[in-house]
C-alpha cells in the first residue's frame, strides 16, 4: 500500500496547529509544511519531530513545492492580514495574488491530488482556486461552514444540557458574516429543539461572531478550524462518504450557481462525491440566495487570473 501524504502550504497558525493536530491523531504516512518563511516551518518540523518518541509513526518535514508531487491532500492556509486602514477588497486582492503564486507552483508537481482551501474569505478563495487550477470541481475544496456548524451545534448543546455529537444543525453559506443557521431542519434524535426565539437569536449571533470574539481575545483562531480540517482530510483519506458542510461550487442549489458556498457534501477518496440540497423554509432560501449574492459581488470586485 503507498504512503499517504499531506502538504500544509502556509506554516502559520492554523498551518502548524493543523500538522499538529494531523500529527497527534496519526492520520497519515508523511506531512510536510511548507511556508516562505522556511525557518518557521523547519522550526515547527523540528519541534514536532522532537515529539516522535512519545508517538511514532509518521515523517515530518519541512519541505518545497517539489514534495507536492506524491501528495493526496494538500491544504492551503496561507494568507495575508489586514492592514490598518485596508479595505476588505484590497485584502481580497492580495490573498488572491498569493494563492495564484501558490497554485502556480503546486501544479508543475501535481495534477491529481485534493486542493484543500483554508484562507480566509475561504470560500472566495476555493473558487478561486478551482478557476485557476483547472482540476474537477470534486477535488477543489473549502473548509466551508463545517466549523460554523460545529460551533453551532456546540452552543445549541451547551443550552440543552446534550453533547453536541447528538445535535443535527446546519450553518450554511458563506464562512462569514452572511451566513444562515437551518432552524427549519435542526434537531436531537429527530426532536423539534426547544428553544425560544430569543435563545434561538442569541446562539446564532455567538456562532455568526464567534471567531470575532477569540480574535479579540487570543489575536487567532486555530484550534478548532484544525479539528475541522483533520475531519475532512480523515474523511478523504479513509473514504468514509461522511457527510460534512464543506464549500463546494453550487450548480442551481436553489437556483443559485457560479459560487462556492458551504453546504452538506458527501466527503470520500473522491473528494465531493455529492452535493446534498437540503430542503429549506422560503426564509432560508432568501438568506441563502442574499450570501451568493454578496460573494459574487466580492468575486467580481477582483480579477482573477488565468
Amino acid at each position: 500500500m503507498s504512503k499517504t501524504r499531506i502538504v500544509i502550504i502556509g506554516a502559520g497558525a492554523v498551518g502548524s496547529t493543523t500538522a499538529y493536530t494531523l500529527l497527534l491523531r496519526n492520520r497519515v504516512d508523511e506531512l510536510v509544511l511548507i511556508d516562505s518563511n522556511q525557518h518557521k516551518a523547519a522550526g515547527d518540523a523540528l519541534d514536532m519531530n522532537h515529539g516522535m518518541p512519545f508517538l511514532g509513526g509518521a515523517k515530518l518535514w519541512a519541505g518545497t513545492y517539489e514534495d507536492c508531487r506524491d501528495a493526496d491532500i494538500i491544504i492551503i492556509t496561507a494568507g495575508a492580514a489586514q492592514k490598518e486602514g485596508e479595505t476588505r477588497t484590497d485584502l481580497l486582492k492580495r490573498n488572491v495574488s498569493i494563492l495564484d503564486s501558490i497554485i502556480t507552483e503546486v501544479l508543475k508537481h501535481n495534477s491529481t491530488g485534493i486542493l484543500l482551501i483554508a484562507s480566509n474569505p475561504v470560500d472566495i478563495m476555493s473558487y478561486f482556486s478551482l478557476k485557476k487550477s483547472g482540476w474537477p470541481v470534486n477535488r477543489v475544496i473549502g473548509s466551508g461552514t463545517l466549523l460554523d456548524s460545529a460551533r453551532f451545534r456546540y452552543l445549541i448543546g451547551s443550552e440543552l444540557n446534550i453533547d453536541p455529537r447528538s445535535v443535527h444543525a446546519h450553518i450554511i453559506g458563506e464562512h462569514g458574516d452572511s451566513e444562515l443557521p437551518v432552524w427549519s431542519l435542526a434537531n436531537v434524535a429527530g426532536t423539534e429543539l426547544a428553544l425560544s426565539e430569543e435563545i434561538k437569536a442569541d446562539i446564532y449571533a455567538n456562532t455568526r461572531d464567534a471567531a470575532y470574539q477569540i480574535i479579540n481575545a487570543k489575536g487567532a483562531t486555530y484550534y478548532a478550524i484544525a479539528l475541522a480540517l483533520d475531519r475532512i482530510c480523515t474523511a478523504i483519506l479513509h473514504d468514509e462518504g461522511a457527510v460534512l458542510n464543506v464549500s463546494t461550487l453550487l450548480e442551481n442549489y436553489h437556483g443559485i450557481s457560479d459560487v462556492y458556498l458551504g453546504v452538506p457534501c458527501i466527503v470520500d477518496r473522491q473528494g465531493v462525491r455529492e452535493v446534498l440540497q437540503l430542503k429549506l423554509s422560503a426564509d432560508e432560501q432568501e438568506l441563502l440566495q442574499r450570501s451568493a449574492d454578496k460573494l459574487k459581488g466580492l468575486i467580481g470586485s477582483i480579477t482573477l487570473g488565468n
